[in-house]
């Protein structure tokens, strides 16, 4: 009977406990925020995901009524940045740039990174996408993505992209061999936009292109649009053709980006972000300055960002492995 007594009076300490949890975490949301938010962006001034965050960041302080402080955090191929997010406290008043580098190619290229994405880092919203464009050198004979194909296996080895290795761009021309059977060989660059001005000069023939980096150059026509590689055509290019629609059907390599937190912030600090986050990408702002730079904005909900970063990591991991792609 004792030890019957004992036990209701743990389950009732233990339901107490999580009662008080609740009810904590509750009247923090309720009180969020209440002071500045740092927002940590992995890269440069002036760089993709930094663009992205400064157009958020204001919005964001003028919803919340505090400040939300871009706070550039560049070097080690995201990994500083991620890192800072990764190990910041998980209370809300850091939140980070994510994007499918560090989320979801370099997990499966680096040995040992310093952070675990699936343990310490948590998904707030999805802010967008972005496609890549297949663009080829202007002397290239080619003007079509089967043209590429036929004109690569006629010349094995001999046609060269350009990419910064682990990029988008990287990851995706080696989906595009393994998909088609053809061996373009990749030159390493520092960054996408280096790619894109060797490819202009005729250092290389072709580059997977991150739209932002190279939409204005097949604007120009100074650089040849093929193709791009997304899952349906690009609202910028809607001439252009998908990979997939152009001969290698279920094709598809996008850019992405989002809002992270450290793991374990309080449920309701995260859907309060998460909802605040998609309020500022449905604005008429937001949308007009983020479709001028390539990209689609996009919304959803924390799960569905955690479940779209699974995704691309258990994808790009089996390209990683396959193609048999090495960090620098």
């Amino acid at each position: 009977m004792k030890s019957k007594t004992r036990r209701l009076l743990k389950r009732s300490a233990a339901a107490l406990l999580a009662l008080n949890a609740c009810a904590s975490a509750a009247a923090h949301a309720q009180q969020y925020p209440s002071k500045p938010i740092r927002f940590i962006v992995p890269s440069a001034p002036g760089g993709g995901p930094d663009t992205v965050a400064r157009l958020l960041a204001p919005l964001l302080s003028e919803q919340l009524k505090q400040q939300v402080i871009v706070d550039n955090r560049p070097g080690g191929a995201f990994v500083i940045g991620i890192q800072a997010v990764a190990t910041a406290d998980p209370d809300g008043y850091t939140i980070g740039y994510g994007s499918v580098g560090p989320l979801a190619i370099s997990p499966a290229l680096v040995g040992k990174l310093p952070y675990d994405p699936d343990k310490q880092l948590q998904a707030i919203a999805q802010v967008g996408m972005s496609q890549c464009i297949v663009g080829v050198n202007l002397a290239l004979p080619v003007k079509s993505v089967k043209e590429l194909i036929q004109y690569a296996k006629s010349n094995p080895e001999k046609l060269t992209y350009g990419a910064s290795n682990g990029a988008i761009g990287h990851v995706a021309a080696e989906l595009f061999n393994l998909m088609t059977g053809t061996r373009l060989t990749h030159i390493s660059y520092k960054s996408g936009a280096q790619a894109v001005t060797e490819l202009m000069g005729g250092q290389i023939h072709t580059v997977f292109g991150n739209l932002p980096e190279i939409w204005s150059h097949v604007k120009s026509g100074k650089v040849r649009g093929i193709a791009v590689t997304g899952p349906k055509r690009s609202p910028g290019f809607p001439d252009l053709p998908t990979v997939s629609e152009s001969g290698v059907p279920g094709y598809s390599a996008i850019s992405w980006g989002g809002v992270i937190a450290p793991a374990g912030v309080p449920k309701p600090v995260i859907e309060r972000l998460n909802a605040e986050v998609n309020r500022a990408v449905a604005t008429a702002a937001f949308q007009k300055r983020y479709l001028d730079i390539g990209n689609e904005p996009l919304t959803g909900t924390p799960e569905q960002f955690a479940r779209f970063i699974r995704e691309e990591r258990a994808k790009w991991a089996k390209v990683v492995r396959e193609a048999g792609i090495k960090a620098d």
